[in-house]
């Protein structure tokens, strides 16, 4: 009887938690070269760590594809190409930055109480009102004072940002920005707003960086924040940034770093 040779890896992923295997025991060998075992632990703790469910079957059969091409490009000599050294060493230092990241995380766990406390931050940050507001990006102040002249005359709002807006993302809906909170407004726009009563648009033009802009308030209500489980996730993410952000702070404060001359 012929075993096809993707059954006899589906035989050995099963048998992958139950077998008892020395550090570096061979789980399977490509052409007499071993795929081990502590790879396979390193592949399955990399998905957990990532939030995933390993699949015990798939992982064995990822392993022996990754040595098969392995061996392919070493027999073609890409190993030893020119930069293929310096792909290995910038490879070994994601690694290592990586694992420092993970192990950052691991050693500093975010509780339940940094997440509440993120929340109440997060609702103040975001403050009691939110604006609906329509806009038209220009791309110079005089085609900002031109718009706002042919408001003066009576123009539509909704027509001139379709006609003229460089903001792709919102001219064909008329320049409408939706609800926004003043956390989400980016300040020279978020001040000017704060000034507008409903219905009224901006008689100077603002500047950012995207350009030149002309602003119209279309309302304004209380904010409703989202509910603490439906930004908690978000929020373990936001402090983790942090984490790191704060690691790498540290780093380069002891670090001397030097242009090359």
């Amino acid at each position: 009887m012929r075993i096809s040779v993707n059954s006899i890896f589906l035989l050995l992923a099963a048998l992958l938690p139950h077998a008892v295997h020395a550090a570096d025991a061979a789980v399977a060998t490509v052409n007499g070269q071993p795929v081990k075992q502590t790879w396979v632990d390193v592949v399955r703790q990399d998905i957990r760590d990532a939030g995933g469910k390993p699949d015990d079957q798939a992982i064995l059969p990822l392993l022996v594809r990754n040595e098969l091409l392995a061996q392919e490009a070493m027999r073609l000599g890409i190993d030893k190409r020119p930069g293929f050294a310096a792909h290995e060493e910038i490879t070994h230092r994601e690694l290592l930055a990586n694992l420092l990241i993970k192990d950052t995380i691991r050693n500093n766990p975010i509780s339940e109480d940094m997440l509440k406390a993120a929340y109440e931050s997060f609702k103040t940050q975001e403050g009691n009102k939110e604006y609906s507001v329509r806009h038209i990006e220009l791309k110079t102040e005089a085609e900002a004072r031109e718009v706002i002249a042919q408001l003066a005359k009576g123009a539509d709002f909704i027509k001139l940002a379709k006609e003229k807006s460089t903001d792709l993302s919102t001219r064909d809906n008329g320049g409408a920005l939706g609800w926004l909170t003043m956390n989400a407004i980016v300040p020279p726009l978020g001040g000017a707003i704060t000034k507008l009563q409903k219905g009224q648009y901006t008689t100077e033009p603002i500047q950012s960086r995207a350009g030149w802009h002309v602003l119209k308030l279309r309302g304004m209500r209380d904010f409703q924040p989202p509910a603490y489980d439906k930004v908690k996730e978000q929020l373990r993410h936001r402090l983790r940034n942090q984490q790191i952000a704060k690691l790498l702070e540290s780093l380069r404060s002891k670090a001397k770093i030097e242009a090359a001359k």
